[in-house]
């Protein structure tokens, strides 16, 4: 089969610069979506025959978008791509003015599994969303402000007690400085003028620091790719690539590209994988078909579902820690992802559907088993696969410097990792 994803290295280092936040991400694809003929549909309103098109939908910092037919049966399958948009970094707090030594410092927290020292000496921006009282009405404003406006100092060596480093209180140690001396001001009112917002009429804000250093092609041959957010935001690009040509190409089954929030922190809320947003939606669009509650689950039992996520590259400097019969190899092919613990939800059914659709791209792949003896993350697989019953697999494109503020994946992967997303999508007789 032949591939036509549009996928490229150059191309995910400027999609990552463009979406600091999971509210970014999600601006950045509704804006190719919208620009590739697909319209946004509002939750709040019912939805009508021809609704099963080319749509999405967003809540918050979670998107759904799919792509129908008008010869599509009401009890016609999806094939799901599943990412996720957040990635751990520090977070700002609800009272974030602090002053300590004659420095006015930013009350920051840590939100998932940051890896907090690489956090430290960096200049830091920051972006998320503000909710505005407009009137009697609520609105809500993207913030971005790229100015190297935040940094988290590291403890100098002749500091520490032993000289190898200190172990970091995420309570105490990762406040940043962001003046010193003068009169001290409010960082939110700061936000609110640099966001166009009047300071008094801010009810709400989930704000997050970024790196500010860009997303570069780094190595000898400049085969690799130096990024933030690589976790998950290698997987929105790439299955953003593979929906938009999948969506050209009617077949079996209609393809379906969901990204969640929260996963991070373990997807409980309400535009989280463990929420409706998925089943709601994937029900409305049989709705709108002309079925009803006995062909959705129709349509749900023929579905499968690849959750993407990064996977762990076998690191040159600590091979020991890897499963030494699941070696993983930087530019080597998509990874599929087993845990027979159900730290993911790959089956011997997902695991047929992706590993075909590999050979049918022409991409190799490889298969990856955590150590027995080491804890094992997860992924939005084991949740969305409990919350539809489809056969889900876990795969990813495989990385180094996962949960770092900065992440290393090679830059053939990603069109490899596309390109195995877009055949996934497209099943054929």
């Amino acid at each position: 089969m032949s591939v036509s994803t549009t996928a490229t290295a150059s191309g995910l280092c400027a999609f990552v610069d463009a979406s600091p936040s999971p509210f970014h991400v999600v601006h950045t694809v509704a804006t190719e979506l919208a620009a590739q003929g697909f319209t946004e549909l509002p939750e709040s309103r019912p939805w009508t025959a021809g609704d099963a098109g080319r749509y999405f939908v967003v809540r918050g910092g979670s998107l759904v978008a799919w792509a129908g037919s008008a010869d599509d049966s009401a009890a016609h399958p999806f094939r799901v791509v599943g990412a996720h948009t957040d990635s751990p970094n520090l977070r700002v707090k609800q009272h974030p003015d602090l002053a300590a030594a004659g420095w006015q410092l930013v009350g920051l927290e840590p939100y998932g599994g940051a890896w907090l020292n690489s956090w430290l000496d960096r200049e830091l921006g920051i972006s998320g969303r503000l909710t505005v009282r407009d009137g009697n009405t609520v609105v809500e404003r993207l913030v971005r402000i790229d100015e190297p406006l935040l940094r988290v100092p590291q403890l100098a060596i002749h500091l520490s007690e032993d000289r190898r480093g200190v172990t970091l209180d995420p309570q105490r140690h990762v406040n940043a400085v962001w003046g010193v001396g003068g009169e001290p001001r409010s960082f939110l009112d700061y936000v609110a003028e640099q966001a166009g917002a009047d300071p008094g009429a801010v009810l709400g804000w989930e704000l997050m620091t970024h790196d500010l250093s860009p997303s570069r092609l780094v190595g000898r041959d400049r085969d690799l790719v130096s990024a933030p957010r690589l976790d998950n935001q290698g997987t929105c690009y790439a299955g953003l690539h593979a929906f938009l040509a999948a969506a050209d190409r009617p077949g079996l089954a209609a393809p379906v590209l969901a990204m969640f929030d929260h996963e991070e922190v373990g997807s409980q809320s309400e535009r989280g994988a463990q929420s409706d947003l998925l089943p709601a939606v994937l029900e409305r669009i049989v709705l709108a078909r002309g079925g009803g509650r006995s062909e959705y689950l129709a349509a749900l039992a023929g579905s499968v579902c690849a959750s993407g996520d990064m996977a762990h590259a076998t690191h040159p400097n600590y091979p020991e820690r890897h499963e030494p019969a699941h070696r993983i190899a930087i530019n080597g092919g998509p990874v599929l992802k087993v845990n027979q613990n159900l730290r993911y939800a790959t089956d011997a059914v997902g695991a047929g559907a992706f590993a075909l659709a590999c050979a049918q791209a022409g991409v190799p792949l490889q298969r990856y088993v955590h150590r027995a003896d080491l804890p094992c993350g997860s992924t939005i697989g084991p949740m969305t696969a409990a919350r539809t019953g489809m056969p889900t697999v876990d795969v990813g494109a495989p990385q180094l410097a996962m949960h770092s503020a900065r992440e290393l994946m090679g830059a053939a992967d990603v069109r490899s990792y596309s390109a195995a997303l877009e055949t996934f999508l497209t099943p054929t007789e």
